[in-house]
């Protein structure tokens, strides 16, 4: 094979050189370089592997030293950074709600809608088991304007005869279920905010004309006069001294799906308050809310207890008190445990709460649970213990009654 390939590498610059004559200029050239390169192989067959024939590079000719470095430049190139999402931006996480329309189409609905009072709104989110939040006006009564369904692949949530009073957020979730054990999958989510405006109500109504709000120095308090027109012009007022309160951003801020939120509350904040709207011309005033300082921090309830007699003879009645002081805005649920409970002894409980007001404005709710034993036995003689919750823990304090 060898020699056959050196025969052929030996004859073809002579029958080339033959028909060099008979071609163009251009095919001479090739020609030329190619008998260079059959040369070139032949005479040097191991230090190329190209196959015979294959064409070879224009101006091929030995490098001198140093002539493959690569020279440097001057031009500066911009790099190409791919664009990325932040998997946990608003964007990335698709929305499963949307909103028919009058006309039947399907409508991804943006954070806020502003609709006319009277239509009918139709939403729906995506999936087998879906939960829903909506304004808490529409659950307190159970309206029977609003119906919640869940289908085979989503659910809906229909409201008909729309108010103004029906103004806030719409949301719904997925669900992820175990037996009958359910949990928010968070990412299934929708939601938006919907403004029904009605003619005369620039203030979304609210069921009385004079509110409470208690001002924690260790959490935000709020002062909800929300609107139902998105642009509307909102400011907050004292109404004594009268005079409008300024909303800095930086101890109070309005938030137009909240209202004027207080960031650090403090004891001069306390006083009777009030917030006006203008929109299209038009001013409304809102109703008026006292804000209270409250002065005992938050937590676990302060619980206390005691019994009318700590020694009781048999047939006497005897009551033993639990009580709480705590936050004016905090429930407190009781329980108890008695000695003639396993004996299903008959007992009467009564809870009862109420404000006190102890000076400088200064606001304490009074929470108390009474557990009264009539005609008492020996049965009945024991430890009476109470358990005082609230959403910050759970306080338990208990109290020795004998039998004399």
């Amino acid at each position: 094979m060898d020699k056959t390939r050196e025969n052929y590498a030996e004859q073809t610059p002579f029958i080339l050189q033959r028909s060099i004559f008979n071609i163009t200029s251009v095919q001479r050239k090739n020609a030329e370089e190619e008998m260079w390169f059959i040369h070139h192989c032949k005479t040097s067959p191991r230090r190329s592997r190209t196959v015979i024939g294959q064409p070879s590079p224009k101006n091929k000719r030995p490098k001198e030293p140093g002539e493959n470095k690569i020279k440097p430049s001057n031009k500066k190139v911009k790099p190409k950074v791919p664009k990325t999402k932040d998997r946990d931006s608003p964007d990335s996480l698709q929305s499963i709600m949307v909103h028919v329309l009058d006309t039947g189409r399907f409508q991804k609905p943006a954070a806020t809608l502003s609709l006319t009072a009277g239509q009918t709104v139709e939403l729906r989110c995506k999936g087998s088991k879906i939960g829903w939040s909506y304004p808490a006006s529409l659950d307190t009564f159970k309206d029977s304007r609003l119906s919640v369904r869940q289908h085979e692949r989503y659910g809906q949530l229909a409201l008909v005869n729309s108010t103004a009073a029906d103004t806030g957020e719409f949301s719904c979730w997925g669900q992820l279920c175990n037996g009958s054990i359910c949990r928010k999958d968070e990412a299934q989510t929708g939601s938006t905010y919907i403004f029904f405006t009605e003619k005369g109500e620039l203030f979304v109504p609210s069921p009385s004309y004079f509110e409470v709000v208690y001002l924690n120095a260790d959490r935000q308090a709020v002062v909800p006069c929300r609107v139902t027109v998105l642009s509307a012009k909102v400011t907050l007022h004292s109404e004594f001294p009268a005079k409008e309160i300024a909303a800095n951003g930086k101890d109070i801020m309005y938030d137009v799906k909240r209202g004027f939120v207080y960031l650090q509350p403090h004891f001069d904040h306390q006083g009777v308050v009030y917030c006006k709207a203008e929109a299209g011309g038009k001013s409304q005033i809102s109703i008026k809310y006292q804000l209270l300082y409250v002065e005992v921090p938050s937590g676990p309830p302060s619980t206390t207890i005691s019994a009318s007699l700590d020694k009781v003879k048999g047939g006497e009645d005897i009551s033993v008190r639990c009580t709480v002081l705590g936050e004016p805005d905090v429930d407190v649920e009781f329980r108890w445990l008695y000695p003639g409970q396993e004996g299903e002894r008959p007992v009467t409980i009564q809870d009862t709460w109420r404000l006190i007001h102890r000076g400088l404005g200064h606001t304490t709710r009074l929470s108390q649970s009474v557990i009264t034993v009539e005609d008492f036995e020996t049965i009945d003689a024991g430890y009476y213990i109470c358990m005082a919750q609230n959403l910050r823990g759970q306080t338990t304090v208990a109290t020795l009654v004998e039998s004399s």
